[in-house]
Protein backbone atom coordinates (compact mmCIF):
# COMPACT_ATOMS: atom_id res chain seq x y z
CA UNK A 1 0.00 0.00 0.00
CA UNK A 2 1.18 3.31 -0.64
CA UNK A 3 2.34 5.70 2.29
CA UNK A 4 2.09 9.55 1.94
CA UNK A 5 3.66 11.49 4.68
CA UNK A 6 2.05 14.69 6.01
CA UNK A 7 3.67 17.93 7.76
CA UNK A 8 1.22 19.81 9.44
CA UNK A 9 1.99 23.36 11.04
CA UNK A 10 -0.97 25.50 12.84
CA UNK A 11 -0.82 28.20 15.50
CA UNK A 12 -1.94 28.28 18.94
CA UNK A 13 -5.93 27.26 19.13
CA UNK A 14 -6.06 26.91 15.32
CA UNK A 15 -7.67 23.58 15.71
CA UNK A 16 -4.47 21.38 14.16
CA UNK A 17 -4.83 18.47 16.68
CA UNK A 18 -8.94 18.90 16.43
CA UNK A 19 -8.69 18.59 12.66
CA UNK A 20 -6.07 15.61 13.04
CA UNK A 21 -8.34 13.75 15.49
CA UNK A 22 -11.11 14.42 13.04
CA UNK A 23 -9.46 12.69 10.43
CA UNK A 24 -8.66 9.62 12.80
CA UNK A 25 -12.04 9.79 13.92
CA UNK A 26 -13.96 9.95 10.78
CA UNK A 27 -11.90 7.13 9.16
CA UNK A 28 -12.47 4.89 12.30
CA UNK A 29 -8.66 4.68 12.76
CA UNK A 30 -9.13 5.59 16.91
CA UNK A 31 -8.47 2.63 18.91
CA UNK A 32 -11.57 1.71 20.96
CA UNK A 33 -9.81 2.44 24.48
CA UNK A 34 -8.11 5.53 23.25
CA UNK A 35 -11.99 6.75 21.51
CA UNK A 36 -13.46 5.81 25.24
CA UNK A 37 -10.43 8.37 26.82
CA UNK A 38 -11.49 10.99 24.15
CA UNK A 39 -14.89 10.96 25.45
CA UNK A 40 -14.42 10.40 29.43
CA UNK A 41 -11.42 13.59 29.25
CA UNK A 42 -14.31 15.63 27.02
CA UNK A 43 -17.20 14.74 29.70
CA UNK A 44 -14.77 15.96 32.69
CA UNK A 45 -13.99 18.85 31.13
CA UNK A 46 -17.97 19.66 30.62
CA UNK A 47 -17.58 19.97 26.89
CA UNK A 48 -20.26 19.34 24.65
CA UNK A 49 -18.16 17.32 21.71
CA UNK A 50 -15.24 15.19 21.64
CA UNK A 51 -11.92 16.71 22.51
CA UNK A 52 -9.51 15.33 19.77
CA UNK A 53 -6.74 16.80 21.33
CA UNK A 54 -5.91 13.44 23.19
CA UNK A 55 -5.77 11.85 20.30
CA UNK A 56 -2.25 13.65 19.44
CA UNK A 57 -0.43 15.79 22.02
CA UNK A 58 1.55 13.01 23.56
CA UNK A 59 3.00 14.96 26.26
CA UNK A 60 1.28 15.81 29.63
CA UNK A 61 2.34 19.28 28.95
CA UNK A 62 1.16 19.45 25.46
CA UNK A 63 -2.55 18.43 26.94
CA UNK A 64 -1.77 20.73 30.15
CA UNK A 65 -1.37 23.78 28.12
CA UNK A 66 -3.51 22.86 24.60
CA UNK A 67 -0.48 23.60 22.28
CA UNK A 68 2.26 21.16 20.42
CA UNK A 69 5.38 21.21 21.69
CA UNK A 70 7.61 18.38 20.35
CA UNK A 71 6.92 16.37 16.92
CA UNK A 72 4.41 13.27 17.03
CA UNK A 73 3.76 11.26 14.21
CA UNK A 74 0.29 10.25 13.64
CA UNK A 75 -0.25 6.71 11.31
CA UNK A 76 -3.54 5.83 9.88
CA UNK A 77 -4.91 4.32 6.50
CA UNK A 78 -7.83 4.06 4.44
CA UNK A 79 -8.67 1.31 1.98
CA UNK A 80 -6.31 2.89 -0.79
CA UNK A 81 -3.32 4.31 1.08
CA UNK A 82 -1.47 4.72 4.43
CA UNK A 83 -0.68 8.09 6.04
CA UNK A 84 2.01 9.38 8.54
CA UNK A 85 0.99 12.39 10.14
CA UNK A 86 4.22 14.66 11.24
CA UNK A 87 1.94 16.94 13.86
CA UNK A 88 4.61 20.15 14.22
CA UNK A 89 4.44 22.75 16.71
CA UNK A 90 3.95 26.22 15.08
CA UNK A 91 5.74 28.72 17.57
CA UNK A 92 8.48 30.58 16.68
CA UNK A 93 10.78 28.96 19.36
CA UNK A 94 10.13 25.72 17.81
CA UNK A 95 11.01 26.12 14.47
CA UNK A 96 13.73 23.38 14.35
CA UNK A 97 11.03 20.90 15.23
CA UNK A 98 8.64 22.55 12.23
CA UNK A 99 12.32 21.48 10.28
CA UNK A 100 12.64 18.19 11.53
CA UNK A 101 8.86 16.94 11.39
CA UNK A 102 8.13 18.29 7.64
CA UNK A 103 11.78 17.06 6.27
CA UNK A 104 10.69 13.73 5.29
CA UNK A 105 7.01 14.74 4.46
CA UNK A 106 5.84 15.16 0.66
CA UNK A 107 2.77 17.21 1.59
CA UNK A 108 1.40 19.79 3.75
CA UNK A 109 -1.62 20.99 5.34
CA UNK A 110 -1.21 24.70 6.79
CA UNK A 111 -4.06 25.55 8.78
CA UNK A 112 -5.35 29.35 9.43
CA UNK A 113 -8.27 30.54 11.90
CA UNK A 114 -10.99 31.67 9.81
CA UNK A 115 -11.28 34.69 12.85
CA UNK A 116 -7.61 35.77 12.28
CA UNK A 117 -6.74 35.18 9.01
CA UNK A 118 -3.22 35.39 7.82
CA UNK A 119 -0.66 35.79 10.32
CA UNK A 120 2.60 36.35 11.18
CA UNK A 121 3.01 32.02 11.88
CA UNK A 122 1.36 31.39 8.78
CA UNK A 123 4.31 33.62 6.68
CA UNK A 124 6.90 30.89 9.03
CA UNK A 125 4.98 27.99 8.18
CA UNK A 126 5.12 28.82 4.31
CA UNK A 127 8.15 29.70 4.52
CA UNK A 128 9.19 26.10 5.54
CA UNK A 129 7.29 24.34 3.22
CA UNK A 130 9.08 26.46 0.72
CA UNK A 131 12.41 25.64 2.11
CA UNK A 132 12.31 22.05 2.09
CA UNK A 133 10.66 21.89 -1.01
CA UNK A 134 7.26 20.14 -0.09
CA UNK A 135 5.44 20.17 -3.48
CA UNK A 136 1.92 20.34 -2.57
CA UNK A 137 0.78 22.28 0.19
CA UNK A 138 -3.11 22.44 1.63
CA UNK A 139 -4.10 25.34 3.04
CA UNK A 140 -7.48 24.63 5.60
CA UNK A 141 -8.92 27.68 6.63
CA UNK A 142 -10.69 26.21 9.84
CA UNK A 143 -13.41 27.47 11.78
CA UNK A 144 -15.67 28.10 9.54
CA UNK A 145 -18.37 27.46 11.49
CA UNK A 146 -17.15 30.40 13.72
CA UNK A 147 -17.21 32.96 11.07
CA UNK A 148 -20.93 31.25 10.20
CA UNK A 149 -19.50 29.67 7.53
CA UNK A 150 -19.23 32.80 5.32
CA UNK A 151 -17.71 32.30 1.60
CA UNK A 152 -16.64 36.17 1.63
CA UNK A 153 -14.04 35.63 4.44
CA UNK A 154 -12.87 32.63 2.78
CA UNK A 155 -12.22 34.38 -0.33
CA UNK A 156 -10.50 37.31 2.12
CA UNK A 157 -8.25 34.80 3.66
CA UNK A 158 -7.19 32.68 0.38
CA UNK A 159 -6.31 36.30 -1.17
CA UNK A 160 -4.27 37.20 1.13
CA UNK A 161 -2.60 33.75 1.47
CA UNK A 162 -2.31 34.29 -2.47
CA UNK A 163 -0.21 37.76 -2.36
CA UNK A 164 1.99 35.12 0.21
CA UNK A 165 2.36 32.66 -2.36
CA UNK A 166 3.49 35.72 -4.47
CA UNK A 167 6.91 36.01 -2.55
CA UNK A 168 7.73 32.49 -2.91
CA UNK A 169 10.77 31.38 -5.57
CA UNK A 170 9.23 27.78 -5.65
CA UNK A 171 6.86 27.89 -9.10
CA UNK A 172 6.34 24.14 -9.16
CA UNK A 173 4.58 24.38 -5.88
CA UNK A 174 0.57 23.31 -5.83
CA UNK A 175 -1.49 24.91 -3.21
CA UNK A 176 -4.84 23.92 -2.90
CA UNK A 177 -7.32 26.07 -0.68
CA UNK A 178 -10.11 24.22 1.60
CA UNK A 179 -12.61 25.64 4.00
CA UNK A 180 -13.26 23.07 6.82
CA UNK A 181 -14.80 22.92 10.62
CA UNK A 182 -12.75 20.41 12.15
CA UNK A 183 -15.12 20.41 15.43
CA UNK A 184 -17.67 19.90 12.94
CA UNK A 185 -16.48 17.31 10.75
CA UNK A 186 -17.21 20.28 7.50
CA UNK A 187 -15.51 19.06 4.49
CA UNK A 188 -12.35 17.16 6.97
CA UNK A 189 -13.68 13.68 5.70
CA UNK A 190 -17.54 14.08 4.51
CA UNK A 191 -18.64 16.86 2.55
CA UNK A 192 -19.95 20.23 4.38
CA UNK A 193 -23.87 20.91 3.76
CA UNK A 194 -23.19 24.59 5.26
CA UNK A 195 -20.37 25.16 2.78
CA UNK A 196 -22.51 24.44 -0.76
CA UNK A 197 -20.75 27.30 -1.81
CA UNK A 198 -17.44 25.37 -2.03
CA UNK A 199 -17.14 22.59 -5.50
CA UNK A 200 -13.82 21.31 -4.39
CA UNK A 201 -13.13 18.36 -2.53
CA UNK A 202 -12.92 17.26 1.05
CA UNK A 203 -9.36 17.23 2.85
CA UNK A 204 -9.37 13.50 2.35
CA UNK A 205 -10.49 13.15 -0.66
CA UNK A 206 -7.96 15.48 -2.28
CA UNK A 207 -4.90 13.76 0.07
CA UNK A 208 -6.69 10.13 -1.88
CA UNK A 209 -5.85 11.74 -5.01
CA UNK A 210 -2.42 12.97 -4.81
CA UNK A 211 -0.37 11.65 -7.12
CA UNK A 212 2.39 10.21 -4.97
CA UNK A 213 4.66 9.48 -7.60
CA UNK A 214 4.58 13.31 -8.70
CA UNK A 215 4.92 14.54 -5.47
CA UNK A 216 8.38 14.23 -5.42
CA UNK A 217 10.37 16.41 -7.26
CA UNK A 218 12.31 15.37 -10.69
CA UNK A 219 15.67 15.11 -10.82
CA UNK A 220 18.75 13.47 -11.87
CA UNK A 221 19.34 10.04 -11.17
CA UNK A 222 21.36 9.02 -7.53
CA UNK A 223 21.84 5.44 -6.51
CA UNK A 224 23.86 5.70 -3.41
CA UNK A 225 25.12 2.17 -2.47
CA UNK A 226 23.73 0.85 1.01
CA UNK A 227 25.09 -2.80 0.83
CA UNK A 228 27.18 -4.78 -1.50
CA UNK A 229 25.64 -7.84 -1.87
CA UNK A 230 27.86 -11.30 -2.00
CA UNK A 231 25.92 -14.64 -1.25
CA UNK A 232 29.37 -16.73 -1.38
CA UNK A 233 27.30 -19.83 -1.65
CA UNK A 234 27.60 -22.21 -4.70
CA UNK A 235 25.21 -21.24 -6.96
CA UNK A 236 25.97 -17.69 -6.68
CA UNK A 237 29.72 -18.30 -6.12
CA UNK A 238 30.74 -15.52 -8.11
CA UNK A 239 27.59 -13.35 -7.16
CA UNK A 240 27.91 -9.34 -6.83
CA UNK A 241 25.16 -6.89 -6.65
CA UNK A 242 24.74 -3.48 -5.26
CA UNK A 243 21.66 -2.64 -3.10
CA UNK A 244 20.30 0.97 -2.39
CA UNK A 245 16.89 3.12 -3.37
CA UNK A 246 16.92 5.10 -6.88
CA UNK A 247 16.57 8.57 -6.24
CA UNK A 248 15.62 11.07 -8.74
CA UNK A 249 15.00 9.73 -12.04
CA UNK A 250 14.68 6.29 -13.41
CA UNK A 251 17.65 3.29 -14.06
CA UNK A 252 17.37 0.79 -17.19
CA UNK A 253 19.67 -2.06 -18.30
CA UNK A 254 22.40 -1.14 -20.44
CA UNK A 255 22.40 2.39 -18.90
CA UNK A 256 26.17 3.70 -19.39
CA UNK A 257 27.23 5.16 -15.85
CA UNK A 258 29.34 5.87 -13.85
CA UNK A 259 30.65 5.05 -9.74
CA UNK A 260 31.60 7.50 -7.87
CA UNK A 261 34.28 8.80 -6.09
CA UNK A 262 36.47 6.29 -8.38
CA UNK A 263 35.10 7.87 -11.44
CA UNK A 264 34.59 4.38 -13.21
CA UNK A 265 32.42 4.17 -16.37
CA UNK A 266 30.33 1.14 -17.04
CA UNK A 267 26.94 -0.31 -17.71
CA UNK A 268 24.07 -1.44 -15.96
CA UNK A 269 23.75 -4.82 -16.29
CA UNK A 270 20.49 -6.84 -14.39
CA UNK A 271 17.96 -5.10 -12.06
CA UNK A 272 16.94 -7.29 -9.26
CA UNK A 273 14.02 -7.03 -6.94
CA UNK A 274 14.25 -9.76 -4.39
CA UNK A 275 14.88 -12.63 -6.88
CA UNK A 276 12.85 -11.11 -9.89
CA UNK A 277 14.78 -9.43 -12.78
CA UNK A 278 13.03 -6.62 -14.64
CA UNK A 279 14.25 -4.03 -17.33
CA UNK A 280 14.23 -0.64 -15.75
CA UNK A 281 13.60 0.49 -12.04
CA UNK A 282 11.48 3.61 -11.37
CA UNK A 283 12.37 6.32 -9.03
CA UNK A 284 12.00 5.38 -5.14
CA UNK A 285 12.65 1.81 -5.93
CA UNK A 286 14.60 -0.22 -3.52
CA UNK A 287 16.58 -2.14 -6.04
CA UNK A 288 19.94 -3.91 -6.21
CA UNK A 289 22.14 -4.21 -9.61
CA UNK A 290 24.45 -5.62 -11.18
CA UNK A 291 27.33 -4.04 -13.58
CA UNK A 292 28.55 -5.45 -16.58
CA UNK A 293 32.31 -4.37 -15.55
CA UNK A 294 34.03 -6.17 -12.28
CA UNK A 295 34.43 -2.45 -10.78
CA UNK A 296 35.38 -1.91 -7.15
CA UNK A 297 32.42 -0.72 -5.42
CA UNK A 298 31.87 -0.27 -1.78
CA UNK A 299 29.05 1.02 0.14
CA UNK A 300 28.82 5.16 0.76
CA UNK A 301 29.44 5.06 -3.29
CA UNK A 302 27.37 6.45 -5.92
CA UNK A 303 26.10 5.13 -9.12
CA UNK A 304 24.85 8.07 -11.78
CA UNK A 305 24.04 8.16 -15.17
CA UNK A 306 27.31 9.45 -17.21
CA UNK A 307 25.66 12.09 -18.57
CA UNK A 308 23.98 13.75 -14.67
CA UNK A 309 27.55 14.25 -12.79
CA UNK A 310 26.79 15.68 -9.32
CA UNK A 311 29.07 18.09 -8.10
CA UNK A 312 32.25 16.95 -6.71
CA UNK A 313 33.53 19.96 -4.47
CA UNK A 314 35.28 20.23 -0.97
CA UNK A 315 33.49 23.87 -0.39
CA UNK A 316 29.90 24.53 -0.66
CA UNK A 317 27.23 27.00 0.51
CA UNK A 318 24.50 26.12 2.25
CA UNK A 319 21.09 26.89 4.19
CA UNK A 320 21.17 25.88 7.69
CA UNK A 321 18.74 25.28 10.39
CA UNK A 322 20.50 25.45 13.62
CA UNK A 323 19.53 23.03 16.35
CA UNK A 324 21.54 23.43 19.09
CA UNK A 325 21.70 25.56 22.30
CA UNK A 326 24.93 26.09 21.88
CA UNK A 327 25.46 28.89 19.46
CA UNK A 328 27.36 28.27 15.67
CA UNK A 329 30.20 30.80 15.24
CA UNK A 330 32.34 31.55 12.09
CA UNK A 331 35.09 28.97 12.52
CA UNK A 332 33.50 25.91 14.37
CA UNK A 333 34.25 22.76 13.32
CA UNK A 334 32.05 19.97 13.21
CA UNK A 335 31.32 16.74 11.30
CA UNK A 336 29.06 17.08 8.04
CA UNK A 337 26.94 14.05 7.24
CA UNK A 338 26.17 13.71 3.78
CA UNK A 339 23.82 10.40 3.24
CA UNK A 340 26.23 7.68 4.95
CA UNK A 341 29.31 9.73 3.92
CA UNK A 342 30.65 11.74 7.04
CA UNK A 343 33.45 14.39 6.55
CA UNK A 344 34.79 17.44 8.60
CA UNK A 345 33.53 20.29 7.84
CA UNK A 346 34.59 24.06 9.27
CA UNK A 347 32.36 27.15 9.22
CA UNK A 348 34.13 29.64 6.92
CA UNK A 349 31.49 32.38 6.94
CA UNK A 350 27.69 33.26 8.62
CA UNK A 351 26.67 34.74 5.30
CA UNK A 352 23.59 36.23 6.28
CA UNK A 353 20.38 35.45 8.50
CA UNK A 354 17.37 34.87 6.36
CA UNK A 355 14.25 36.08 8.04
CA UNK A 356 10.93 33.21 8.20
CA UNK A 357 8.54 35.96 7.62
CA UNK A 358 9.48 36.60 4.23
CA UNK A 359 10.78 40.25 5.44
CA UNK A 360 14.64 39.88 3.91
CA UNK A 361 18.01 38.76 5.46
CA UNK A 362 20.23 40.71 8.50
CA UNK A 363 23.98 40.62 7.29
CA UNK A 364 27.03 40.76 9.82
CA UNK A 365 25.77 38.22 11.84
CA UNK A 366 28.70 36.77 14.27
CA UNK A 367 27.08 33.63 15.57
CA UNK A 368 23.70 31.99 15.41
CA UNK A 369 20.87 30.81 18.38
CA UNK A 370 19.05 27.89 18.37
CA UNK A 371 15.90 27.94 15.71
CA UNK A 372 18.19 30.79 13.39
CA UNK A 373 18.08 29.98 9.91
CA UNK A 374 20.52 31.50 7.97
CA UNK A 375 23.40 30.95 5.15
CA UNK A 376 26.89 30.01 5.78
CA UNK A 377 30.07 28.67 3.59
CA UNK A 378 31.50 25.48 4.77
CA UNK A 379 35.42 24.13 3.93
CA UNK A 380 35.62 20.49 3.96
CA UNK A 381 38.34 17.91 4.24
CA UNK A 382 37.36 16.00 1.61
CA UNK A 383 34.65 16.16 -1.47
CA UNK A 384 31.26 14.98 -1.68
CA UNK A 385 29.36 14.30 -4.43
CA UNK A 386 25.74 16.97 -4.21
CA UNK A 387 23.18 18.39 -5.74
CA UNK A 388 21.56 21.49 -5.08
CA UNK A 389 18.91 20.79 -2.59
CA UNK A 390 16.19 22.89 -4.55
CA UNK A 391 16.93 20.60 -7.62
CA UNK A 392 17.35 16.61 -5.35
CA UNK A 393 15.80 16.75 -1.83
CA UNK A 394 17.90 13.74 -1.09
CA UNK A 395 20.98 14.55 -2.81
CA UNK A 396 21.30 18.41 -1.71
CA UNK A 397 20.72 17.73 2.37
CA UNK A 398 23.30 17.30 5.07
CA UNK A 399 23.12 16.91 8.59
CA UNK A 400 25.92 18.54 10.82
CA UNK A 401 26.97 16.93 14.54
CA UNK A 402 29.30 18.12 17.20
CA UNK A 403 32.42 16.04 17.04
CA UNK A 404 32.03 16.42 20.97
CA UNK A 405 28.74 15.27 22.17
CA UNK A 406 27.54 13.70 19.01
CA UNK A 407 24.17 15.36 18.94
CA UNK A 408 22.80 16.46 15.39
CA UNK A 409 23.35 20.74 15.66
CA UNK A 410 22.31 21.57 12.40
CA UNK A 411 20.25 20.41 9.10
CA UNK A 412 21.66 21.85 5.51
CA UNK A 413 20.83 22.75 1.88
CA UNK A 414 22.86 23.09 -0.06
CA UNK A 415 22.43 25.96 -2.53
Amino acid sequence: MEVLKIATAGSVDDGKSTLIGRLLYDTKSLTDDKLEAIERSSKQKGYDYLDFSLATDGLVAEREQGITIDVAHIYFSTNTRSYIIADTPGHVEYTRNMVTGASTSQAAIILIDARHGVIEQTYRHFFINNLLRIKDVIVAVNKMDLVDFSEGRYNEIKADFMKLVAKSDYEDQNITYIPVSALKGDNVVKKSNSMDWFTGETLLNHLERLDTHDIYNNGKMRFPVQYVIRPKTEEYHDFRSYAGKVYGGNLNVGDEVIVLPSATKTKIKEIYFNDKKYKSAARRSSISLTLENDVNVSRGDMIVKATELPKVEKQLSATVSWMSNKELAAGSKYILQHGIHKVLAKVNTINNKIETDFSGIEINVSSLKINDIASISLQLNKPIFFDSFKEHRTNGAFILIDPQTNNTVGAGFID
